[in-house]
């Protein structure tokens, strides 16, 4: 028998071919979910990143940058959501010349219809173990951190670039972390990928806090068959 050729395809292509599969199934989902009701997956990503900032609305370019797109790409959809009546536009508070944009009551009522719609991608997540489904959380937490500080997409408001995230000061291995904001521990399974409550660091913090998040414990491991 030959040895087992681990050359010819890398663990990390591996990871990559996973991942596209799964953004295949996730971007069936989403036009599944939205064809429906006359949206495009854009267009309930702006909703979505609406749906969770200021009751002051946020400005066109901040849109953008959050979604990783370019402006005209994000007022495209924008005036779209706007024909449909599911966003506000009225003048930014501190510019009058800026444009701010917020959702309204119909655009909310919009997100709760599309969320009820079943997703293939949750159902499978659901059938992971509650340990694997948290293991898969941090992972994705720092595959996701590591790409903002490479650059490759816009950091996201998350629990490891947050001013009140206190990482791994607890002994206690379920709920290792400290939130400031709410003051109260948790555990990795708690860790948020989009908190509307996020305050960004300052990069000094930001790098204190990623280091000791990253190096701290291990992720917690799932039941081994005897």
């Amino acid at each position: 028998m030959s040895d087992f050729d681990v050359i010819s395809s890398p663990l990390s292509k591996r990871l990559r071919e996973g991942f596209e599969r799964v953004a295949a199934v996730l971007r069936a989902d989403q036009w599944a979910a939205t064809n429906g009701v006359g949206l495009n997956p854009a267009q309930v990503h702006v909703l979505t990143f609406l749906a969770g900032r200021t009751r002051a609305g946020m400005r066109v370019k901040e849109i953008a940058a959050h979604l990783g797109v370019s402006q005209p790409t994000a007022t495209d959809s924008i005036a779209a959501l706007e024909r449909k009546m599911l966003i506000d536009k009225e003048a930014d508070a501190q510019d009058s010349r800026a444009t701010s944009v917020r959702i309204n009551a119909r655009g909310k009522e919009m997100l709760k219809t599309i969320g009820a719609f079943p997703s293939s991608l949750e159902t499978c997540l659901s059938g992971l173990t509650t340990d694997e489904q948290a293991n898969l959380l941090q992972l994705l937490v720092k595959s996701i951190r590591r790409m903002q500080i490479a650059g490759s997409i816009p950091v996201q408001r998350m629990c490891v670039t947050c001013q009140h995230f206190r990482p791994n000061i607890y002994s206690d291995a379920q709920n290792p972390h400290h939130c400031a904001f709410v003051n109260a521990a948790f555990g990795n399974r708690h860790l948020r990928l989009d908190c509307s409550d996020h305050e960004l660091a300052d990069p000094a913090l930001q790098s204190a806090n990623w280091a000791a998040y990253d190096t701290g414990p291990a992720p917690l491991q799932a039941m081994q068959p005897t």
